[in-house]
């Protein structure tokens, strides 16, 4: 097929793709919207996807704000860092990451932190051996499982956070 073909299609198909987006009105199912001329591990959400990543991500946050943090925790009763990762990749994002802290940072691809998009893994070292994680909403917030406060929205600039930074990965399929 021609190069100028294979571009018709995929504008084609992206055209197609936003109108399904626009029309539906299940906010709670995640429907990505990608740069499909890329490699499929450099994907990345345009504009609009990342504003529909985000409201999927706020919405889960409604539904678990303040939620207390506990070690192995996977309910609204208790729940951990990347127990709450896992769950909202799998309800809002309808995407499988992988159940644990070390294993999560094991997936995608690496992103400078400079280049962080909605929906991004952000990863601290907060012990010697203590991970914790967290997915990124934009405007140097995200969203994650405090030990401290449940689940809630922190900076990336705040003093504790900043000084713990450790890296940040995009998953492939996002």
């Amino acid at each position: 097929m021609a190069q100028g073909s294979k571009q018709f299609i995929q504008v084609l198909g992206g055209i197609a793709l936003l109108a399904l987006v626009g029309c539906s009105s299940n906010h709670s199912q995640y429907v990505p919207v990608v740069d499909a001329t890329r490699p499929q591990a450099e994907r990345i959400a345009t504009p609009a996807g990342q504003q529909q990543i985000r409201s999927a991500l706020l919405e889960q946050y409604e539904d678990w704000k303040g939620t207390r943090y506990q070690y192995g925790g996977m309910s609204r009763s208790g729940v951990d860092c990347s127990g709450f990762v896992y769950l909202t990749y799998q309800d809002k994002l309808g995407q499988s990451v992988p159940r644990t802290t070390q294993q999560q940072a094991r997936v995608g691809v690496p992103v400078s932190r400079h280049a962080l998009q909605v929906g991004d893994l952000v990863f601290f070292k907060t012990g010697d051996k203590d991970r914790h994680v967290g997915i990124f909403l934009g405007d140097s917030r995200f969203l994650h499982a405090s030990t401290s406060k449940g689940v809630t929205i922190s900076n990336l600039n705040n003093r504790y956070w900043a000084s713990n930074y450790w890296m940040a990965k995009r998953v492939a399929s996002r």
